[in-house]
């Protein structure tokens, strides 16, 4: 899109976007990591309370619906999302002195590598975050994904908020 748009128009977009989706994860009480080009990256872990899963994958529906994704919409913006869980390294990277901390590890790089194949409108969760929330969401479309750094497939679940009539709150 950045090639498509003159600059100026290009940040408008941006900023929209990086408005409607820090909204979305301000109110779900997520850690926003990253706000890097067309890409976010927000953590939540076990100390944000009992339902940090459940919530990383509601928030991931709020943010499409936050663009449009919602069912009779229309989209202002073609997005994709990609979550999953499991441990990862949570603290200071960097040289000496940063106080940048962020996560790294297996399970951030299979996130990266999830969210880079789903398709507009869908948020690709990993099957052990899909085990934590299949109540909510019973019989989802599943996917394997063949992916950079992974030996083996990625088992996902699709969810498509646009296709949703109703979003389960927990």
């Amino acid at each position: 899109m950045g090639e498509q748009m003159n600059a100026v128009e290009f940040a408008a977009l941006l900023n929209r976007f990086y408005d409607a989706v820090s909204h979305v994860l301000i109110a779900a009480q997520s850690w926003i990591d990253k706000l890097v080009g067309d890409e976010v990256m927000a953590l939540y872990i076990p100390g944000m309370g009992e339902d940090y899963r459940q919530r990383s994958a509601l928030t991931g529906i709020a943010m499409l619906q936050a663009v449009g994704y919602r069912p009779g919409e229309t989209p202002w913006l073609e997005m994709g999302i990609g979550i999953n869980a499991g441990s990862a390294y949570v603290g200071k990277v960097g040289i000496q002195g940063s106080d940048a901390v962020t996560a790294v590890g297996d399970t951030v790089n299979t996130a990266a590598r999830i969210q880079s194949q789903a398709g507009p409108g869908e948020l690709l969760i990993g099957e052990d975050l899909y085990r934590t929330v299949a109540e909510l969401f019973p019989d989802l479309e599943q996917r394997s994904l063949t992916v950079k750094g992974k030996e083996g497939p990625v088992p996902v679940r699709v969810i498509k908020p646009a296709e949703l009539e109703h979003v389960p709150t927990g």
